[in-house]
C-alpha cells in the first residue's frame, strides 16, 4: 500500500466534547414536559422526529432545538405552554454558547501529525457554530484544511481528498462515528480509523467493517501517531 500522506479528524466528540450537551439538553427537555410523557416515551418522539428533520435542517444544535419544539406540540396535541417554548430556545441557546472541552490527547496528538503529515478537520453540521467550536478549540491553526460539510458520503470524501491530498487511497478518517467518520471513508478507498467516545448519538451508529484491512479501532487518540507510524511501515 501507497504510504499515507493525509490525516482528517472529525471534530465533534472526536477532538472536543459534543453529545454531553446534547444529553445534558434532552434531560432538561424532559423534565419540562414531565407532565405530558413519560420519559421513555418522549425520548422515543424526540428521536423520530431528529430522523424525520435531519434532511430538513441538518445536523447540529438548531436543528436539534427545533426538534424539541415540534415534539412538545405534539406530545401536548398543541397545548404547550408558551413558558415550555421559552424555555426550550434558551436550552438551545445555552448549548450555542457552551465553552469548548478538548477530549484527552487531542491537542499533542493533532500537534504530532502537523508538519509530517497534511491534516485535515472533515465535520458536518451547522456552519457557524463549527466555525466557532474550531475557533474556541485553538486548533485550527494546525490544519491545512477545514471543510465543514452537510454529509459525510463516499463521494464527499474522494472530493475531499481529492482537492486536499494526494486521493483517498493515501488518506486517513479518524473519528468517533462508524456511519459518517469510517464506514465511507474506507468506502471512497481511504483508511477509517474508530476511535470510541461512549456517548454516541442514535443516529449515528452502525455496523463496524471488521475484517477489512484498511480498517482500525484505537483506544483513544494517543494511540494514533503511534498507529500512524505502523501502517507507513
Amino acid at each position: 500500500m501507497r504510504p499515507i500522506t493525509t490525516v482528517a479528524f472529525d471534530a465533534d466528540d472526536t477532538l472536543w466534547h459534543n453529545e454531553r450537551f446534547f444529553r445534558l439538553t434532552q434531560d432538561r427537555f424532559t423534565a419540562l414536559l414531565s407532565g405530558f410523557a413519560d420519559p421513555d416515551h418522549l425520548e422515543e418522539r424526540l428521536l423520530a422526529a431528529e430522523r424525520r428533520n435531519v434532511g430538513r435542517y441538518g445536523f447540529g444544535i438548531k436543528g436539534f432545538t427545533l426538534s424539541m419544539i415540534e415534539t412538545a406540540i405534539e406530545i401536548t396535541d398543541d397545548r404547550v405552554p408558551a413558558g415550555v417554548i421559552r424555555e426550550i430556545i434558551a436550552a438551545g441557546q445555552d448549548m450555542l454558547a457552551h465553552p469548548i472541552e478538548l477530549l484527552p490527547h487531542a491537542r499533542e496528538t493533532v500537534c504530532a501529525l502537523a508538519g509530517r503529515l497534511r491534516i485535515l478537520l472533515v465535520t458536518k453540521g451547522d456552519l457557524l457554530d463549527q466555525e466557532r467550536k474550531l475557533a474556541q478549540s485553538g486548533l485550527g491553526d494546525l490544519f491545512d484544511g477545514v471543510e465543514i460539510v452537510s454529509q459525510k458520503t463516499p463521494s464527499v470524501y474522494m472530493a475531499i481528498f481529492a482537492r486536499h491530498g494526494e486521493g483517498a487511497e493515501r488518506a486517513m478518517m479518524v473519528g468517533n462515528s462508524m456511519k459518517s467518520d469510517v464506514v465511507p471513508a474506507i468506502a471512497a478507498g481511504g483508511w477509517g480509523v474508530y476511535v470510541p467516545h461512549g456517548l454516541t448519538w442514535a443516529l449515528e451508529h452502525a455496523e463496524a467493517p471488521e475484517g477489512h484491512p484498511r480498517f482500525r479501532e484505537i483506544a483513544d487518540l494517543g494511540a494514533l501517531p503511534a498507529l500512524v507510524d505502523d501502517l507507513q511501515g
